[in-house]
């Protein structure tokens, strides 16, 4: 969603969450250098997931950024809501996505913004053949934090509303 070149830089809010975890692999399978956001009980995780630098999160990110890339990184993939706050971390010209429905990014500095809605790419082939090539490759990886029985499926939820889940609730049937 970004189209920035090999190479250039993305911060990933949310980096230790389910989507947030697989942007920074794909960001990692693209070619981006990648600064994410973590809590210091998850740093491993997403160093483990493929982040080049990994920064407290929290209202402070921004600056952090700053510190490690002075001028802003060239793309920030938001999933954790905070966009209008992390927006402050992404150069001039630079491009923000989000994946949390709702957020507004304040349009500022040139910088473009576009969100994304996972249903929206259920006849996308191509896009999910490349998924299935970087799962089998191992570049991808799938987090399964807890697995349930279908007729369990309302206790599948409560983690997810309870939020801090580091991977996918898995029902079996």
């Amino acid at each position: 969603m970004l189209h920035l070149p090999a190479g250039a830089t993305v911060a990933v809010t949310g980096a230790a969450g389910a989507v947030g975890g697989y942007a920074v692999q794909l960001a990692k399978a693209d070619g981006f250098r990648v600064i994410a956001d973590a809590a210091p009980k998850d740093e491993r995780l997403v160093r483990e997931l493929g982040a080049d630098v990994v920064l407290l999160r929290g209202a402070g990110f921004p600056e952090l950024v700053r510190k490690e890339i002075p001028d802003g990184v060239d793309g920030l993939v938001d999933t954790a809501g905070i966009a209008a706050l992390a927006i402050r971390a992404v150069r001039d010209g630079g491009r923000v996505a989000t994946s949390v429905g709702g957020v507004q990014v304040p349009v500022e500095r040139g910088i473009e913004t576009r969100s994304t809605f996972v249903p929206q790419y259920a006849r996308e082939h191509a896009k999910l053949a490349r998924l299935r090539e970087l799962a089998e490759k191992g570049s991808l990886t799938s987090r399964v934090a807890r697995t349930l029985p279908a007729e369990q499926a309302p206790e599948a939820h409560r983690p997810l509303e309870a939020g801090g889940i580091r991977g996918r609730v898995v029902l079996t049937f």
